[in-house]
């Protein structure tokens, strides 16, 4: 991802911000762009009430993912896939919060699938969040499988082990 990237989807998202009456500037968290690998655009909550940043998260995530899946589906339009930038909207914590809370339900996951051999199935995540534990699940456990099973909205994540033929 590039400095113009990272700039258009600033300028995207506080532009759509303003549209929908909420002028609030955006930053683009640097040291989380360059740890995460996906340019992370940071609302400031500072000229929001608490009832606007709370309607802009949504109950459970939901406005904030739409946010995001919507800047990643505009800002990627007509970008070959190896140029395609992977934007992700933070707003008071949300996400950090969020990706503590998933990592702690992947490692729960984890222990179940080791301690009965069996799958575990992780229920009501967004796709964004599938695809999140899927991701540190493949990058931190070489023993694990991970596959969505199910339609929208009721898709789930499955946690199982590789079977040994699988692995070899």
């Amino acid at each position: 991802m590039n400095a113009e990237q990272m700039r258009q989807g600033q300028q995207w998202l506080e532009e759509m911000l303003a549209l929908s009456g909420l002028p609030a500037s955006v930053q683009v968290d640097q040291s989380r762009t360059e740890a995460e690998g996906s340019c992370w655009l940071t609302i400031d909550q500072s000229a929001l009430t608490d009832e606007q940043t709370q309607a802009l998260i949504g109950k459970a995530g939901s406005s904030l993912d739409a946010i995001q899946y919507l800047a990643n589906t505009i800002l990627n339009i007509g970008q070959a896939e190896e140029a395609q930038t992977a934007y992700t909207v933070e707003l008071a914590g949300y996400r950090l919060q969020r990706q503590a809370e998933l990592q702690a339900l992947a490692e729960a996951a984890v222990l179940q699938v080791r301690e009965t051999g069996g799958e575990y199935e992780m229920v009501a995540l967004s796709a964004a969040e599938r695809r999140q534990v899927h991701t540190y699940l493949k990058a931190t456990y070489d023993d694990l499988a991970t596959q969505s099973r199910g339609k929208e909205p009721d898709r789930r994540l499955v946690v199982s082990l590789i079977s040994e033929t699988e692995a070899s």
